[in-house]
């Protein structure tokens, strides 16, 4: 198989290079150079938020593709001008979006046919979930319906991850001694190691799949309870899980997901991130590594690093300062 992927670099658009490598594709990246590529792909370079479509110059005479995957997330004609450009030279497009598609509130177990938000292939600056939105229709529209797979994914985990959620996990469970532990213990959690997600991503490329599918484990895979204790197995750490309730944590005023990575209370928000109907996908072929695996992995990566994960700019830090953490958990500093 001829692959391109569009980013490549980072993150998701890196593991589904490393794992069509490993399928022994050609794979060829097309980037802005501001990373190193995996070793053993081509390079193309451009930048495709110059206008009038100038960064997508190393793209016109290249190819032909099999099969491209792109990642953006940011202004829907981004994707729309690559696709468009790509639609005579390459097989099928497949477009990482994000479930974030979906109307909000999305109920406890929706499926791909719900309610999505309003987007246009046309946007530039407009909020993640219409933007995301946007990019389907672009790839939609220069492909088709039959040639094009829509890959909604949620949260994503695993090595490599430049968000900083299961790192920041990692790094202070690392530091030992008494951890606020957001409860309830059993609470359901459903995200995707980015290893499965590009793993599927391939298979279902593979197997001409088309439409959208929802890609995250089922809701349950793990609990609150059983990632936190695979970060105190990973990092060997003197820490000490204090397990507090959402009552307590929301009078503090500790803002979910973002302070508390991962994590959210039960209710509506918990709902619409860990409670999608992923019978599609797992239909199709998902298989989906145990958390223990994720958690582990992610650290032995983390060490490599010297213990500081990458960070995207276009993304805030995340976590609870050690001064927030003591007031929730009644102790002096």
């Amino acid at each position: 198989m001829r692959l391109l992927i569009l980013g490549g670099t980072e993150f998701a658009g890196r593991a589904v290079a490393e794992a069509a490598l490993a399928r022994d594709w050609q794979v060829t990246v097309f980037h802005r150079g501001r990373h190193e590529p995996p070793a053993g792909v081509s390079a193309l370079l451009g930048d495709r938020t110059a206008p009038d479509g100038l960064g997508l110059a190393s793209l016109a005479d290249a190819g032909p593709w099999d099969v491209v995957v792109d990642t953006w997330t940011d202004a829907p004609v981004a994707v729309r001008d690559a696709a468009r450009l790509l639609a005579g030279r390459a097989g099928r497009y497949v477009y990482v979006s994000s479930r974030s598609v979906y109307a909000w509130p999305p109920a406890p177990g929706l499926a791909e046919d719900g309610p999505l938000v309003e987007g246009s292939p046309d946007a530039v600056d407009v909020p993640y979930a219409e933007a995301k939105r946007g990019g389907e229709l672009a790839a939609l529209g220069a492909f088709g319906e039959d040639r094009t797979l829509l890959v909604r994914v949620g949260l994503i985990l695993g090595p490599g991850e430049n968000v900083g959620r299961l790192p920041w996990w990692l790094g202070r469970i690392a530091r030992g001694g008494p951890v606020l532990a957001p409860g309830p213990r059993d609470l359901p959690l459903q995200y995707i190691d980015v290893r499965d997600l590009a793993e599927w991503t391939l298979d279902a490329t593979e197997r001409g799949l088309s439409g959208a599918y929802n890609l995250v484990s089922p809701s349950g895979h793990t609990t609150m309870s059983g990632l936190l204790d695979a970060c105190v197995r990973a990092t060997g750490a003197d820490a000490e899980l204090r397990w507090t309730e959402p009552e307590a944590i929301a009078g503090a005023g500790v803002e979910p997901w973002t302070q508390l990575p991962v994590w959210t209370p039960p209710g509506e928000l918990h709902d619409a991130m860990h409670r999608a109907d992923v019978s599609k996908a797992l239909a199709a072929g998902l298989r989906c590594r145990p958390v223990a695996e994720t958690v582990d992995d992610t650290w032995a990566w983390l060490c490599a690093l010297g213990g500081a994960a990458p960070q995207r700019p276009d993304r805030a830090q995340v976590g609870l300062s050690p001064e927030q953490e003591a007031g929730v958990l009644g102790l002096e500093r």
